[in-house]
């Protein structure tokens, strides 16, 4: 399983803080300096509705649907996450419609490419182009996610597939001893 960020809408005060992180925590050059609506795209999306607020973000999903439908390879697992190749996206919205959550954005991006790995350059494209951006687990950051770093309260956390995987086997196994007792 994939990592992840989850969030405790109980916890959620819908303050957009997280917003502001992830635009900041992939900000470089320019675009740091000049922080105007045009460059202002974070990679998650705080909805509020009248009983909950929430952040709505990758959810990193094993099959990625996302993934399957690209048409030019640009969707990839790296790292225990869904990542996209800035270099390779056309910007056609495939993924955007293939999206479960709603989590993928199909944004116009003038900024710089960012190496994560030697030879393989996940992040932002230079030009202006329209591609696909979304989460990526902050993975060009050591202190990890800057959603979860500056939450006010604590609301986001991270969680690794290995955990999220024992959780479901718990959860599993609570759900058969119940059926088991009727």
């Amino acid at each position: 399983m994939n990592n992840l960020v989850i969030c405790d809408p109980g916890k959620c005060i819908g303050c957009r803080t997280c917003e502001v992180a992830c635009v900041l925590g992939h900000a470089t050059g320019d675009a740091l300096a000049d922080l105007s609506s045009a460059h202002f795209v974070p990679r998650l999306k705080v909805i509020k509705t009248s009983k909950v607020s929430a952040p709505v973000q990758c959810r990193q999903c094993d099959d990625a649907p996302c993934a399957k439908v690209c048409p030019t390879g640009a969707i990839n697992y790296l790292r225990n996450s869904v990542q996209v190749a800035q270099r390779l996206c056309i910007g056609c919205k495939s993924c955007m419609m293939a999206c479960l959550y709603g989590a993928m954005q199909v944004v116009p991006r003038e900024t710089i490419v960012v190496e994560n790995q030697p030879g393989t350059y996940y992040g932002e494209a230079t030009g202006g182009r329209v591609q696909a951006f979304k989460c990526d687990l902050c993975l060009h950051r050591t202190e990890g996610p800057a959603c979860i770093q500056v939450c006010p309260t604590k609301a986001l956390s991270s969680i690794s597939g290995e955990v999220l995987a024992e959780r479901m086997k718990k959860k599993r196994e609570y759900a058969a001893a119940t059926l088991a007792q009727l």
